[in-house]
């Protein structure tokens, strides 16, 4: 079985560097938007047979489940490596040999996206990355199996996650995909994302904030 598994953080701690730019409460809209377009892509792509979200968000989960998608509360917030930890395990449970992990503020990323990095995926033993624009972090990350290596989000996380695949003698490939390269996190990311231009929630939300006009 192959699973997308969406990692998301609980919406009220989200995006805090956004906070030069958005009050709390216009955050908080803008990462469930985000969410959104990220949760619509994964259900969309043809190469997974399940789609999982894990977050101690209610909202989130609720959203999760209404799209058809497989809830995975985490309770609290322990970090997104525990959390993805948490679901990987409940996945391999379930069946899944590969699990294709996408992060929640990549609201470019398309169901094409995902499907190529299925198919990028090594025969056997091997992990692909798609690195953020910088080259500095991991924003998509597929394993097979699913627990190969734990995942290791953060700062530097590419250089951690190609280590850990050396270090194991696995296959691993990074594959550079414009889209899901684009994670929001500063001010400056907003104003590129509206400028690339899309029909996503997160545009939606962005124009009504006023950052279109920037």
């Amino acid at each position: 079985m192959r699973a997308i598994l969406i990692a998301a953080k609980e919406l009220a701690f989200a995006k805090n560097r956004l906070a030069s730019v958005l009050p709390p409460a216009e955050r908080r809209i803008l990462a469930e938007a985000m969410f959104r377009d990220v949760l619509a892509a994964a259900l969309s792509a043809r190469s997974a047979d399940c789609v999982a979200v894990v977050t101690s968000d209610r909202g989130l989960l609720c959203l999760a489940r209404e799209g058809g998608g497989l809830a995975i509360d985490e309770q609290t917030p322990r970090g997104l490596n525990v959390a993805v930890a948490l679901a990987t395990e409940r996945l391999v449970a379930k069946g899944a040999v590969t699990v294709c992990t996408v992060l929640s503020d990549i609201p470019a990323v398309t169901s094409s996206d995902i499907d190529e990095v299925f198919d990028a995926v090594p025969a056997g033993r091997g992990a692909v990355m798609v690195p953020s624009r910088d080259f500095s972090g991991t924003n998509v990350i597929a394993r097979s199996p699913a627990d190969v290596i734990p995942t290791q989000f953060g700062r530097f996380s590419l250089v951690r996650h190609l280590d850990d695949c050396r270090s194991r003698n696995l296959a691993c490939r990074v594959l550079r995909l414009a889209r899901p390269a684009l994670d929001l996190d500063v001010p400056q990311d907003l104003y590129e994302f509206v400028r690339a231009s899309s029909t996503t929630h997160t545009l939606n939300q962005l124009v009504r904030l006023g950052i279109a006009h920037h």
